[in-house]
């Protein structure tokens, strides 16, 4: 039995028995209302579509990475590069142990340094990979809670949020770079925009309302927009423009809505220092990163492409409705059209067929209004435009050159096609108002109780098409381990045979230690790499010897395995006898001490 203490709760009663537990109260249960929260839902949702929808990313996370054995090795060496250089030597973050003896060459492509605190964690060459995979999951997951966010914001339901999160976080062009983990890592964009909206108190669908003002998380979206330049300005940049075009425009916008209303509208001291300060510090880093790539430019004049680049990576419109081959769905119907485009990685752009369909849909029914529809399919058509490229009236001016020729930076943006970044997000958006209007008509249908039942059903359709579209058949190689002789080796280190993916590999393999090593690939070639690879290639021989003694190298590791159609193929049998060095063998890798 129980008693009833005089103004609290049931309590258990004292029998001489064990005491049983009192009922949970409401109280009780209100401390785990955050496990039934929307936003707990969708972060675990979306946690949970990662790992499904890029499968099998994490079935052997230390051993293999999605895509190929390219680019993925190379930001893994990032990632695990700017963690050690953070914790052991932040003042040398920028100068990394490749491409010795050059300065910056951490700057010298796209860093992801603000994916520095996960590189931290552990070290080594199976954490360096386990890093990556776990991030490659990670950015999915982001991207799908960022849309939503973003369009929850807007003024959409949780439906319309699940369709936008899933359309822009797996939409199909975006297995074209199942590789390219820089391009993959924009979730920040879509997260940003929600919080500066939600700070701000605006949305789409009911405009501005002063009321609902957080200076707090206006504050967070400018830090959020700033973690997302550090990636990388190759996805950043826009995001940067996009967000000053937003600053001069916004007080004109709110100026005119004081004007009409003949009553000035509510802002608010704490709501301005939030974004002065969130602005500061998204403009400091944006400087500050900027600058650094300005002093690699500097250093490296070969650094500064042509806009031949640009002309060469300008898609046809046929590419915007043409999926990569890794899409399960897609891929196959769509092999004839890809043969149409000259570089598809970055030429097939589909962002759905579903998406297409609802957002054309979502212009004529939505619950957004007429002249915030029409401004979406504007920015879809604008951000399409820019896409094109060159292709755009045959010079691409006005249009994407026109940027590159008068924005500072855009110049180095040489892929049109990554606007589709831009594209699907608005996309998304308008198809999120169409989902939203769906549903709440649903709700509000006379045979409510039978409407209610068929709703879920006939909303799960939008869900599972985006969804669908998004299946992935990306191949998972595993990448190839660290030889014992590395261990041997004392740095610095040139590694035989120089250039290609086998520098990439290499960049990876330092990741046990960092020891200095003269090879490495990015953007450019810095004109020591190219000097090296030159009087190396007869190595072992007297001038060779001496140009790498007078550089500073004081070990030669030779794979005759991978040198096969390399100068050094058959480097096993050139003798090194005058040459005052020693050779070993471990495994079957060469190892040359120069002294």
């Amino acid at each position: 039995m129980s008693t009833r203490a005089a103004d609290g709760p049931p309590v258990a009663a004292s029998d001489g028995h064990s005491p049983v537990p009192a009922a949970p109260t409401p109280d009780r249960w209100a401390r785990w209302r955050w496990l039934r929260h929307e936003w707990t839902g969708a972060m675990v949702g979306g946690l949970l579509l990662a790992v499904v929808l890029t499968w099998p990313t994490m079935r052997h996370p230390a051993s293999t990475v999605p895509g190929d054995l390219g680019d993925p090795t190379l930001q893994a060496w990032q990632m695990a590069w700017s963690g050690h250089a953070l914790l052991s030597q932040p003042l040398d973050l920028w100068h990394s142990n490749t491409l010795y003896p050059e300065r910056y060459t951490f700057a010298y492509s796209d860093t992801l340094l603000g994916y520095a605190p996960i590189g931290a964690l552990g070290s080594g060459f199976e954490a360096a990979l386990v890093h990556y995979n776990v991030m490659y999951v990670l950015v999915h997951a982001l991207a799908f809670v960022g849309a939503y966010a973003l369009v929850r914001q807007l003024g959409a339901g949780r439906w319309g949020g699940a369709v936008a999160g899933l359309a822009w976080a797996y939409a199909p062009w975006r297995l074209a770079h199942a590789g390219h983990l820089n391009i993959l890592s924009s979730g920040g964009i879509a997260l940003s925009l929600a919080m500066l909206a939600r700070g701000h108190g605006w949305s789409l669908r009911h405009g501005y309302r002063p009321e609902r003002r957080r200076p707090g998380w206006a504050l967070a979206g400018w830090i959020v927009a700033a973690w997302q330049v550090s990636l990388g300005f190759g996805i950043g940049l826009p995001l940067v423009y996009f967000l000053l075009a937003a600053v001069l425009v916004a007080p004109g916008c709110y100026g005119w809505s004081w004007w009409r209303r003949r009553a000035r509208l509510p802002f608010g001291r704490r709501l301005l220092l939030a974004d002065l300060a969130g602005g500061l510090v998204f403009g400091a880093v944006t400087l500050l990163l900027g600058l650094v790539y300005l002093r690699v430019v500097d250093l490296n004049p070969q650094a500064v492409r042509s806009l031949d680049w640009t002309e060469m990576f300008s898609p046809p419109l046929i590419g915007f409705v043409t999926a990569p081959a890794d899409s399960w769905l897609w891929g196959e119907p769509h092999a004839a059209a890809r043969v149409q485009l000259s570089w598809p990685p970055e030429m097939a752009l589909l962002p759905g067929m579903a998406l297409i369909g609802m957002a054309m849909a979502g212009l004529f029914v939505s619950v957004y209004p007429v002249r915030h529809r029409v401004a979406l399919g504007l920015g879809v058509l604008g951000t399409v435009l820019l896409g094109l490229g060159a292709t755009l009236g045959g010079d691409g001016d006005p249009g994407y050159l026109t940027l590159s020729r008068h924005l500072p930076g855009w110049d180095a943006l040489r892929t049109p096609g990554r606007m589709m970044h831009w594209t699907s997000l608005l996309l998304a958006v308008l198809a999120a108002g169409l989902v939203t209007a769906i549903a709440e008509s649903a709700r509000r249908s006379p045979t409510r109780r039978r409407t209610r039942l068929l709703a879920p059903a006939v909303l799960l359709i939008p869900l599972a098409l985006v969804g669908l579209e998004g299946v992935n058949r990306t191949p998972h190689p595993v990448v190839p381990r660290p030889p014992a002789a590395m261990r041997v080796a004392e740095e610095p280190v040139l590694l035989l045979p120089i250039g290609g993916t086998n520098d990439l590999h290499y960049m990876l393999w330092t990741t046990d230690g960092f020891p200095r090593v003269a090879n490495g690939l990015a953007g450019f070639e810095p004109a020591t790499l190219a000097q090296t690879r030159a009087a190396a290639a007869s190595f072992p021989d007297p001038g060779s010897v001496a140009y790498l003694r007078g550089i500073g190298i004081r070990s030669v590791v030779a794979m005759p395995d991978r040198a096969v159609g390399t100068s050094w193929e058959g480097i096993a049998a050139r003798p090194v006898d005058g040459l005052g060095i020693t050779r070993e063998e471990l495994d079957g890798v060469l190892v040359y001490h120069l002294g």
